[in-house]
């Protein structure tokens, strides 16, 4: 019995779902391949392009303190982090409602063609096997097409997740990196030796002005 045979049975019920989930099957095909390879790109460019990113804002934290370069760098570090995690995240909602949703649209097209098939041979009022058997075992292919359509939605979404948290591992490991370096760069023994010497700077100055103020009340006397 080939696909015309099947079509004979439907209504526009069983039609429209039918088309629905043909709809689903291509959405989560395209966004699935999409997002697999958007996501591999991501895991393999993430380490250098978050310390890229973070390099180019340095040269701008130089004048502040050791605390608020601190402070600084792990907010730019957060706001890059979730902003792989968004980009990594999307499409995943159309894969995740796709996988949940398409095995009940096929069950409730098999539910609704039993029916539809059932009642039609109670108008007809032949309830042989032969004729039950087509429209049942016709109506079961929506069951089918459910499964058929939510199978490689599961299975993109999994892997997709996975290649996700690899590159969120990598994310997150490169972000300590570059903040630690950030901390032993500022507290440099250069860095160090020039803030030790402005406090002998500004003592210094001191006595001068003292000795300005001193010679000044001696030409006034």
């Amino acid at each position: 019995m080939d696909f015309a045979d099947y079509w004979q049975y439907t209504d526009v019920v069983t039609k429209t779902l039918f088309f629905v989930l043909i709809v689903l099957s291509m959405l989560s095909w395209i966004t699935g391949i999409l997002r697999i390879l958007n996501s591999q790109k991501i895991a393999k460019t993430v380490s250098q392009d978050l310390t890229q990113q973070i390099y180019q804002q340095q040269s701008q934290l130089t004048t502040l303190s050791l605390d608020n370069q601190k402070l600084v760098t792990e907010q730019q570090l957060l706001q890059q982090l979730n902003r792989y995690r968004f980009a990594s995240e999307q499409g995943l909602n159309i894969l995740g409602t796709t996988a949940a949703i398409a095995p009940f649209i096929g069950l409730f097209g098999t539910v609704w063609g039993i029916f539809h098939a059932l009642d039609s041979i109670a108008k007809s009022g032949q309830a042989g096997l032969g004729q039950v058997a087509g429209p049942v075992g016709e109506a079961l292919i929506m069951t089918g097409l459910g499964l058929a359509v939510a199978i490689p939605a599961v299975i993109m979404y999994n892997v997709i997740v996975r290649i996700n948290r690899k590159a969120m591992h990598q994310a997150n490991d490169t972000a300590h990196t570059l903040l630690a370096n950030v901390l032993m760069n500022s507290s440099s023994p250069v860095t160090q030796t020039s803030l030790a010497t402005q406090p002998h700077l500004q003592t210094s100055s001191q006595p001068k002005q003292q000795t300005n103020a001193a010679d000044l009340m001696l030409k006034n006397a």
